[in-house]
């Protein structure tokens, strides 16, 4: 059949969603209560890493951000009826955005793995937020094809199931927000500008928590969407 291809995909990225979507990562781990010297050091060293990737990062994010938050009100109670009445160009948009978006290498399962204290933790947040966001926004833009295209299994399945892919977007943000929370206690945690010195100042450590905020990340209102609605 001609949709039977399309459905598939929809199904496969919606267990992808599924499985991304267990729990975030949003505590930081700190330093060990009797970390030796050269433990802290490695972890200071390792929070730099992660401040530094943080802030390349930043301009991607804040786009993605930004195109979030202007198509968020056009989903947060699910898909109209007629699906033709939603408007498309701010939803592509925030969909190419978070599609652009890049894991650092750093961040990345096998290479996080090597890292130490609170890094290990804001590493894992990010990377979060960067599969939640991608696969949310890609599920949404299906589920609104498969509605408005797709065969009637494919459309009630998908509306049925849009409230998740919604959630995973906020979700997302919210581990978002975290981050700069968190990175000011690990900081101090591990001995503040008296220990970093140049390698990580306060001043990049506070840019860091203004940028990762909620003031700039979170979504709101909430989605009131409920799973088979």
């Amino acid at each position: 059949m001609a949709n039977s291809e399309p459905s598939r995909r929809f199904a496969r990225l919606a267990a992808l969603a599924l499985s991304a979507g267990a729990a975030l990562a949003i505590a930081g781990c700190g330093s060990a209560p009797h970390a030796t010297a050269p433990e802290s050091r490695l972890e200071r060293e390792d929070l730099v890493v992660v401040a530094r990737a943080l802030t390349a990062q930043e301009p991607a994010v804040q786009r993605e951000v930004q195109a979030t938050r202007s198509a968020w009100p056009l989903i947060i109670d699910g898909l109209p009826a007629d699906i033709r009445k939603l408007p498309r160009t701010p939803l592509r948009i925030a969909t190419e955005r978070a599609s652009a978006l890049r894991l650092p290498s750093a961040f990345a399962e096998h290479h996080a793995a090597s890292l130490t204290g609170p890094a290990t933790s804001l590493a894992g947040t990010f990377r979060d937020y960067y599969l939640l966001t991608g696969r949310g926004w890609r599920l949404i833009s299906a589920a609104i094809e498969q509605s408005e295209r797709g065969p009637r299994a494919a459309a009630s399945f998908a509306r049925a199931n849009v409230a998740l892919y919604i959630e995973s977007v906020y979700d997302a943000h919210f581990a978002l927000a975290q981050i700069g929370k968190q990175m000011p206690i690990d900081y101090e945690r591990l001995g503040g500008g008296g220990a970093f010195g140049s390698s990580l100042t306060p001043s990049e450590v506070d840019a860091l928590a203004r940028s990762y905020s909620e003031a700039n990340d979170l979504l709101q209102p909430r989605a009131q969407v409920r799973l088979g609605s």
